[in-house]
């Protein structure tokens, strides 16, 4: 069993996004004169946006909708999105990626706004095939949907395809959809969730060529037809 290509998780696995997704919800909130800064920044990691909202919005006044709210925020994101720097090694990861014939895709929680504001900050533009956002299917993480719609439009079976993700939600979907789990664990949280764990994301090429997938998830194999 081999895996053919990698669906990159985006804020938090390519991008150190948190910083700015913090202060474009303290923008957006402070729109409608509602202060935030009492929330951990980290508070919404992996959450789907919609989710913020409802969290937020007995905090927010009548006022206020969530469609201004979220574009708002994302107005905030992508006008700032050059202040966004890449996780440890990720470029490198990437490319050396490529250079060994992964295919590589992006499957995150948010807006086509967003997502592209990453990837642009980034220059990854010419190495990811394509991107799914939260606006490109009906349901987002931890609903299986994200990734299952990742490999249908590859044209992979799940079980060639490993999911990266720093995040629980995102673990859950791509589990769900059947892919290989890969949990990044760069905040040394312990993850039990996940297939592998690495906290060195340049560890990922050789990874992915040594695995003993067989071993790693029985279910894979034999889905697999090893």
């Amino acid at each position: 069993m081999t895996i053919r290509a990698v669906a990159w998780d985006v804020d938090g696995t390519l991008v150190d996004s948190e910083p700015l997704h913090h202060y474009a919800l303290l923008a957006a909130c402070a729109k409608w004169g509602v202060d935030i800064s009492d929330i951990p920044h980290d508070a919404f990691r992996g959450v789907h946006m919609h989710d913020v909202w409802r969290a937020l919005a007995p905090r927010m006044p009548a006022t206020a909708r969530e469609g201004d709210w979220v574009e708002a925020n994302d107005d905030y994101y992508v006008k700032h999105r050059k202040r966004l720097v890449p996780m440890p090694r990720v470029i490198e990861t990437v490319t050396a990626l490529a250079k060994a014939g992964i295919a590589q895709i992006c499957v995150s929680n948010a807006s086509r706004m967003i997502v592209d504001a990453n990837i642009d900050a980034l220059g990854l533009g010419d190495v990811i095939e394509f991107s799914l956002s939260i606006d490109d299917v009906v349901h987002g993480k931890p609903d299986p949907e994200p990734y299952a719609a990742g490999c249908a439009r590859l044209g992979l079976p799940p079980h060639e395809v490993a999911a990266i993700e720093d995040s629980a939600p995102g673990r859950l979907s791509a589990r769900a959809a059947g892919l290989l789990v890969i949990a990044y664990d760069h905040l040394n949280e312990q993850v039990t969730d996940a297939d592998l764990v690495i906290r060195d994301l340049s560890r990922l090429p050789a990874l992915l060529k040594a695995a003993p997938l067989a071993s790693i998830r029985p279910e894979l194999a034999r889905t697999g037809g090893a």
